[in-house]
């Protein structure tokens, strides 16, 4: 699928294709130990987050293992506070990953939740896929209320499954099909 003109607006926010203007507000975010914290990962330097950029810059969802990552926007003033992602796990299965990273000094605001309530919408209703998840840490409350404000259930809870700078960590899966979402939203 060609994402080069996708663009879809909820009350707040614009979710779109990354453009290159995007990148000081991506760099912004990327480079935040506190994005990272729940990451697995460490912040991202100039070069790395460079180099994530122009994938982000080039979203595709052909075969399993690609992602589109979208930037989100908030309309009242064109800011980019953040991106939501859509990781193909199974063409066959219909299945994809979703999730999204903010700049903290947006938090709290509800944006995360209404940016993910329009890229389920995008999956289930554009893209016809038939199961979404989201893998979180499991001491990350904020995306797991998140989630649950969604309508994900929690299917799993791996025990220590992950390890950071030598520190075990527990992880979650959440996940909804097509049908209880089309459901929930008035659809068949």
């Amino acid at each position: 699928m060609d994402f080069s003109d996708l663009r879809f607006s909820t009350d707040r926010l614009e979710i779109r294709r990354f453009v290159p203007g995007d990148f000081a507000a991506f760099h912004a975010y990327h480079s935040q130990p506190e994005v990272y914290r729940y990451l697995y990962a460490e912040p991202l330097d100039g070069v790395e987050a460079a180099e994530k950029f122009q994938r982000a810059c080039a979203p595709r969802l052909r075969t399993d293992g690609d992602a589109a990552v979208f930037a989100v926007e908030r309309r009242e003033d064109g800011a980019v506070i953040g991106e939501v992602v859509l990781k193909l796990e199974s063409a066959i299965a219909r299945q994809v990953e979703v999730g999204y990273i903010f700049n903290p000094a947006f938090a709290a605001k509800g944006y995360a939740t209404e940016a993910m309530r329009a890229i389920l919408e995008f999956a289930f209703s554009g893209l016809n896929f038939h199961r979404a998840f989201a893998r979180l840490d499991a001491a990350n409350a904020g995306s797991v209320g998140v989630v649950e404000r969604l309508g994900m259930r929690r299917e799993a809870h791996l025990i220590q499954n992950d390890q950071f700078n030598g520190v075990w960590g527990d992880e979650f899966i959440y996940a909804l099909l097509r049908d209880e979402w089309m459901a929930r939203q008035g659809g068949v």
